[in-house]
């Protein structure tokens, strides 16, 4: 019952006419991961049914707003890998894609990969593997999923692929449109197999229904190239799926007003320097739910409730190291919680 008033909340949040406008995440983790390479699949199945364990724990003392779920986590390399890109792990670090192609004329041979196929096929055995051993009504977190841009250029020497936006621009749009359907067909077997409730890749946020997605190679390109390149695969994903949300860890506030062309944004996570991220509090508040990555200074206090607009609807987070500091951590932000009703 304490994990459905949860969700109710988060539903609640996303509804921009509800008085539910801010929601608390408390990041209390104990354990090292395990790197997501191929050697570590049981250890990672182990590490994460742990950690759904110990989450689960923590809802009865820990008055946050998490919904524990199964994490069949990744790198950004799995749906390049799954066209043909090299993955590198370097043993201290998460693993990445190597291209594989270097310009349009390789790009157009490549075939679209089996979503059961090597790459992806592994990631619905973890998430079976874990529903089994958790039990089949716990949520899964959905896989690092990079958006249809962002893939292509994964899979494309970087270099050229931006010139090619410029020379070729139809070449690009091909790749795009590859990388797209791919996506699709895996996020329709995905939702169809593990259900439409689940915590995004990054950060942690409940969704009912729609698909969220990284969106980081906007940083680089114009916001011509954004409406040309990037806008229509998330409007036809968020038109599919009920709603999109959105994480980028770029420089993009020049982006910004094309992030309000698309549809149906239901939450949108920036990484970016406190000074930015209070322009986009004020820039976003009435357009959409955030959860980014400054709150305010130092530890929680009254203060932080001035950090935001009155309309703003906003994730307050912390990151705790013992039981006592996440709910002494926990009860500040509710404080803040309690200032902005």
């Amino acid at each position: 019952m304490e994990i459905e008033k949860r969700k109710d909340r988060w539903k609640n949040f996303y509804d921009l006419k509800s008085d539910t406008k801010t929601l608390v995440l408390i990041d209390y983790f104990h354990g090292e991961r395990p790197w997501p390479y191929p050697e570590n699949i049981e250890k990672r199945i182990d590490f994460s049914a742990e950690l759904y364990k110990k989450q689960t724990e923590f809802c009865e003392w820990l008055d946050d707003d998490r919904i524990p779920a199964l994490n069949p986590y990744t790198g950004t390399e799995i749906f390049a890998c799954a066209f043909g890109c090299g993955r590198v792990c370097p043993g201290d670090n998460m693993p990445f894609a190597l291209h594989a192609v270097k310009n349009s004329a390789e790009a157009a041979a490549l075939k679209e990969p089996d979503i059961y196929g090597l790459h992806l096929g592994e990631l619905f055995e973890i998430a079976r593997r874990l529903r089994q051993r958790c039990g089949n009504g716990a949520p899964l977190h959905l896989p690092d999923i990079q958006s249809p841009l962002d893939v292509a250029a994964l899979i494309w020497e970087k270099t050229d692929f931006y010139a090619a936006m410029i020379s070729e621009p139809e070449a690009v749009r091909e790749l795009v449109a590859k990388t797209e359907r791919v996506l699709i067909r895996f996020l329709d077997a995905w939702f169809k197999e593990f259900g439409t409730e689940y915590i995004a890749h990054y950060p942690d946020y409940f969704m009912d229904g729609g698909v969220t997605l990284s969106e980081d190679e906007i940083g680089a390109i114009s916001p011509a190239f954004f409406y040309e390149f990037c806008l229509p695969s998330l409007n036809k994903l968020s038109a599919r799926y009920g709603g999109i949300g959105v994480h980028c860890c770029a420089n993009s506030e020049h982006q910004w007003e094309n992030f309000k062309k698309i549809e149906n944004l239901r939450l949108i996570n920036l990484v970016q320097p406190p000074k930015t991220i209070r322009r986009a509090y004020e820039f976003f508040k009435d357009h959409t739910s955030m959860m980014n990555s400054w709150c305010g200074e130092g530890e929680p206090s009254p203060e932080w409730a001035g950090n935001f607009p009155e309309n703003a609807r906003v994730i307050l987070t912390c990151g705790a190291g013992s039981k006592d500091e996440a709910i002494s951590l926990c009860a500040k932000l509710r404080e803040i919680e309690d200032l902005r009703k």
